[in-house]
């Protein structure tokens, strides 16, 4: 028995300090971007920095205006997510109220099988694919666009959408279905009316996770939107993200130089969204769960 006792004092301290490592390794990358960023921001203020119109980092004399590239990481999310979400929801209903047994089944391993698949190999996908396709269905010089990595980074968010709105619509008390369904409402009116309110803080948590997911995606984005740092005003134009900036120059980059000191400062910016993101989508699953 005592042995038993000390087996599980062990086992809750292990978790306690895994739980503990996990915020500390945060707070390290956290301070670590902070160490490298803060340089940039002594010579250039935080204003210039955000809502600077060009992005000439070896230009003389450099500029350092990443507004394109918030608006071209602001332009591929909201993309994304107009493509993801209501297919997601769709499918998640689907597969949790309507499919037999066996098609579920089939649907989450697909699901799971889509969400395992690389990011640099369905970059590659869409850019023998689906950017000649856009290319010509709109007669545009290259293929290369906000479209093509909405369309991409919307397949690539669809995975986490599906699995976490699934869990929320099966965390739903049946009783709320089968009270619907005694006071004579259809299958389709308990759905919409009943289940999807109830689920909504899940789904709504659902869709933060799936941006937090394309807005954090590199490979994909940098191999089909174009990398044209320039402030875009239509879903058929190049586009470069924060993340695309920072995967395609910090190799590029002087060690110690403004234009290093730049990237971390981009990264600051990225970690914070990210983290208002997920943030806000933790409040809402908890907020489901009670």
């Amino acid at each position: 028995m005592k042995l038993r006792k000390v087996i599980e004092f062990i086992i809750e301290k292990l978790i306690f300090l895994c739980g503990v490592a996990s915020i500390l390794f945060v707070i390290l990358i956290f301070a670590f971007l902070l160490k490298e960023g803060i340089s940039f921001f002594k010579e250039i203020s935080f204003p210039k920095f955000i809502g600077g119109r060009y992005w000439y980092p070896i230009s003389e004399p450099p500029q350092f205006g990443i507004l394109p590239l918030i608006l071209g990481s602001l332009m591929v999310t909201l993309g994304a997510i107009i493509v993801s979400v209501p297919l997601s929801i769709a499918a998640a209903f689907y597969i949790s109220e309507v499919a037999p047994i066996k098609i579920k089944d089939t649907l989450k391993a697909g699901i799971e099988m889509l969400a395992a698949i690389p990011s640099v190999v369905l970059g590659f996908i869409g850019m023998v694919t689906l950017v000649p396709w856009i290319k010509k269905a709109f007669h545009l010089p290259t293929g290369l666009t906000a479209l093509s990595g909405s369309i991409m980074l919307g397949l690539m968010a669809m995975p986490t959408i599906i699995s976490i709105s699934e869990d929320a619509i099966n965390a739903v008390p049946k009783s709320y279905k089968e009270g619907a369904l005694a006071l004579g409402a259809t299958r389709w009116q308990a759905m919409y009316r009943v289940i999807i309110h109830a689920a909504m803080p899940g789904i709504i948590a659902a869709t933060m996770l799936g941006i937090g997911r394309v807005i954090g995606e590199t490979m994909a984005v940098m191999m089909i939107t174009g990398n044209a740092a320039v402030i875009p005003h239509t879903f058929l134009q190049p586009v470069r993200t924060l993340t695309a900036t920072i995967a395609a120059e910090m190799g590029e980059t002087v060690h110690g130089s403004m234009h290093y000191y730049s990237l971390f400062a981009i990264g600051i910016i990225l970690f914070v969204i990210t983290f208002i993101i997920n943030f806000t989508a933790d409040i809402f699953l908890h907020r489901n769960r009670r």
